[in-house]
């Protein structure tokens, strides 16, 4: 039976829904999605304790280490020799998220070389469909993955489906403080779903914005999505703008369209739950248009 060790939290997902979750050794202190990832050994985790920081905190400790060249993720040697894994799954996007390319070299340097490693790089949909491809092939389940891509490609295809009359401006905010604008696959869902992007460019990397973009940009709709938060750190975090008068000024706040979603599940990770947060947007852009689309209870909520 192949060993396989998870550094990426959508690939644990994925490897859930192909049914190869008995082959899983290790994962990510992220990996919690289905609840009984949550079991299996941990063998990485950050340097550091972010759930006893504020976001502006958060990015200055990111910033701090990134300059140093200072480690985000430490390994856990003992835990990763104990899994002797024959297949890594990790991911080359961004060296914040998730483990990178200098802990896939030391995980392979701890286990002398040994396991093979895939290397996963989505930057829009189509990429994380070929990506639950790429995993389904290398763990042996063809046939499950083909089923799966299938199934999350019909849920895309309702949604591009939708009648719509208009496309409003729509602004993905994916961290409050300091603001960064979303990119990767995020602009893409947005035109999918319904809405006009114009903050961000699909593929491309989130990026730090100033207030002033989004007064320009002035969005009828804003998605709170902040990486890796749930709605109620998100709403915690939104307290820095309260006061800003040129947060105020903006048409979603005034007009009262500005919504949290739970973007540690659907958003900030690129596996199949993202279709999800795709239908999620849709609700949010069209309500009416997508009523016979349905989305887990509590996945977003208008301020």
């Amino acid at each position: 039976m192949l060993r396989i060790v998870s550094f990426l939290p959508s690939a644990t997902e994925t490897l859930y829904e192909l049914g190869a979750a008995s082959e899983i050794v290790g994962v990510t202190h992220e990996c919690k999605y289905p609840p009984a990832a949550r079991r299996k050994p941990q063998v990485i985790r950050p340097s550091f304790d972010p759930s006893a920081m504020t976001g502006r905190e958060i990015d200055s400790k990111i910033v701090e280490l990134v300059h140093s060249g200072a480690d985000i993720y430490a390994i856990n040697d003992m835990a990763l020799r104990k899994a002797k894994p024959d297949l890594i799954i990790a991911q080359g996007l961004c060296e914040v998220c998730s483990p990178f390319t200098k802990e896939i070299g030391r995980a392979v340097k701890i286990l002398g070389g040994a396991p093979d490693v895939l290397v996963l790089d989505p930057h829009d949909l189509d990429d994380i469909l070929v990506s639950i491809m790429d995993v389904a092939e290398k763990v042996g389940r063809v046939k499950e993955g083909r089923k799966l891509v299938a199934s999350l490609q019909r849920r895309i295809d309702a949604v591009r489906a939708m009648k719509v009359k208009q496309r409003p401006k729509v602004a993905c905010v994916e961290w409050v403080n300091p603001l960064f604008t979303a990119g990767h696959w995020v602009p893409q869902m947005v035109e999918y779903a319904g809405g006009t992007n114009g903050m961000s460019v699909t593929g491309e990397q989130s990026r730090r914005m100033d207030i002033g973009e989004l007064v320009r940009f002035d969005p009828e709709i804003m998605v709170m999505m902040p990486c890796g938060f749930g709605i109620k750190r998100t709403l915690k975090e939104m307290n820095v703008l309260k006061d800003n008068e040129k947060w105020n000024s903006l048409r979603a706040v005034k007009g009262g369209k500005v919504y949290a979603v739970e973007a540690g599940s659907y958003f900030s990770k690129p596996g199949p739950r993202t279709v999800t947060g795709l239908e999620i947007l849709a609700k949010i852009i069209h309500p009416e248009a997508s009523r016979k689309i349905s989305v887990p209870k509590g996945a977003y909520k208008k301020l």
